[in-house]
């Protein structure tokens, strides 16, 4: 939890053990395409370290890619498009470090 582009607020409700932080396996996959593209430093293990910190994996599920597939076009990141969508569906906020999300119908919360 001492990332420092985090901010304080994001890092005290991600500590909470109230809360449920789950981490998407769209999210995994983009780290282990940027990892092999050497565009990334993330561990080999990324997957299991989400489950070590005491995070939840999310699959992505039929009902998660249909949403994705039906949202407004704003933009074309896949990626982004089915966090949109899994947080609509799981009606989780989405946290994030860019405006990319915000013409979206999402909870949303800055890094």
């Amino acid at each position: 939890m001492g990332d420092i582009h985090l901010s304080k607020t994001v890092r005290e409700l991600i500590a909470d053990p109230d809360n449920d932080v789950a981490v998407s396996a769209a999210s995994v996959w983009e780290i282990a395409i940027k990892k092999a593209l050497n565009k990334l430093s993330a561990p080999d293990d990324v997957d299991e370290q989400v489950v070590l910190e005491g995070f939840t994996p999310l699959p992505i599920t039929a009902r998660h890619a249909a949403r994705a597939g039906a949202l407004p076009r704003h933009h074309d990141d896949p990626f982004d498009r089915m966090l949109v969508a899994q947080a609509q569906v799981e009606d989780l906020t989405l946290v994030t470090a860019g405006g990319r999300f915000s013409a979206y119908d999402v909870r949303l919360h800055s890094v």
